[in-house]
């Protein structure tokens, strides 16, 4: 086949709806060779201050976002080989010309450039994740589960926003999520029983909401589910506590207390010291580099994460790696706007010896692309919700499909952390 088979023949957009019922924008890449390919803008509830800015209508759609992908993007980009990521994505950058996407929106421009690179492996025949990571593929990421909701994700009155499973020690990956499923699974009994089967009504990222208020009451019911399962000694623990949407800009409000900056150091040593929380995100605000690096320092064993921290950007990243504030990093593509520019944070975390969490979105859309970037990028983690709803399985059944079609090994197995 010569160079005219990868060529972009047309881009158009659409206006489509993501797992919260918002409208969102994928994107469609064609070539002259005849294959097409999708990728679509997942949304955050929980967003950093510093992300790429969503080009959005008054009322919420995304018709001008669609608009600029049918005519100037497309006009733009048309006749550029899918192959040529790169170059694709900075001209994406500077068509926008802002340093946070504002002009043509980072919903528009990540759209675009995960239908790139499936349009791409599509054309030579390969996986999204063995064209992204090539020969030296060899795990599959260690699950988050988040299997009961708080915060912006749930209708309750819980401040952490996350509370989750870690699947460490398992042989494969099926066998971790199968048994994190039987936690799930047993929690929703545990709900049902102590407060009514109403109440295993289901927050954002598919996790359980319970009536609580308190987040030790929330830790010690997924605590009871994994010890009535019997994974006890295989599966630990973690929290996103999402904390900027709770403070005040002097305390966190929480549990019913308003507490210092300095009082969460100690509130989360606390509970460290009764669940085994192995990873912590987002313990304080995004701006408080300091605390992050004291709560590090005093939680030697748990791997305290950056989110809204760092927000995909290696300009924060770097200040995080100095000021030795986390030893691990979220990535969130639709965060900075474009895969090259993820590609690059993700070596940047790995040469720092930062672990790397692939991470869906609350608003997502049932495509799997994320599980691909995981793989394709040897990310330590994956976090992509509860074993539950369609947006969210999707990615797991993903992982389960490549373990099983490629003898992928698990993660969890190489480091039993």
């Amino acid at each position: 086949m010569n160079d005219d088979y990868f060529r972009i023949k047309r881009i158009k957009g659409y206006q489509i709806l993501d797992s919260r019922g918002n409208k969102t924008i994928r994107v469609k890449v064609e070539t002259y060779g005849g294959i097409s390919a999708t990728g679509d803008a997942p949304a955050g509830a929980s967003k950093g201050s510093r992300e790429a800015i969503e080009l959005r209508d008054q009322d919420g759609g995304v018709t001008r976002a669609i608009e600029l992908v049918n005519s100037l993007i497309n006009d733009s980009l048309r006749d550029f080989d899918v192959r040529n990521q790169l170059g694709i994505d900075l001209t994406l950058i500077k068509m926008d010309g802002t340093p946070n996407k504002s002009k043509i929106g980072g919903n528009t421009t990540i759209a675009t450039s995960i239908a790139v690179v499936k349009a791409a492996a599509k054309s030579l025949g390969l996986e999204v994740f063995q064209y992204i990571g090539g020969p030296r593929i060899r795990y599959l990421p260690i699950p988050l589960l988040n299997i009961l909701n708080g915060g912006l994700h749930a209708g309750n009155e819980l401040k952490i926003q996350e509370f989750i499973i870690i699947p460490l020690k398992f042989d494969n990956f099926s066998e971790a999520l199968f048994a994190a499923d039987e936690v799930y699974k047993n929690l929703k009994g545990l709900v049902t029983e102590r407060y009514g089967k109403v109440y295993t009504m289901l927050g954002d990222e598919g996790g359980i909401a319970p009536p609580l208020s308190k987040t030790e009451d929330a830790l010690d019911l997924v605590y009871t589910a994994i010890k009535n399962s019997g994974y006890e000694d295989k599966i630990m623990m973690g929290i996103d506590a999402a904390s900027s949407d709770f403070f005040d800009g002097n305390h966190y409000e929480i549990d019913g207390k308003k507490l210092t900056p300095d009082e969460m150091i100690d509130y989360y040593v606390n509970l460290a010291s009764r669940y085994p929380l192995l990873y912590i995100e987002d313990p304080f605000n995004e701006n408080d580099f300091a605390r992050f690096s004291i709560l590090q320092q005093k939680l030697k064993k748990s791997i305290i994460t950056g989110d809204d921290l760092f927000t995909t950007n290696i300009e924060y990243l770097r200040k995080g790696i100095e000021m030795n504030s986390a030893k691990g990093t979220i990535v969130k593509p639709n965060q900075i706007g474009t895969l090259s520019e993820t590609f690059e944070y993700i070596e940047f975390a790995k040469k720092n010896s930062i672990k790397t969490i692939v991470s869906h979105r609350s608003g997502e859309t049932e495509d799997s692309f994320v599980a691909d970037l995981a793989v394709g990028v040897q990310s330590d983690f994956i976090k992509t919700g509860a074993p539950a709803r369609g947006e969210r399985t999707s990615k797991y059944n993903r992982l389960i499909e490549i373990e099983t079609d490629y003898g992928l090994e698990y993660y969890g197995k190489k480091i039993y952390l």
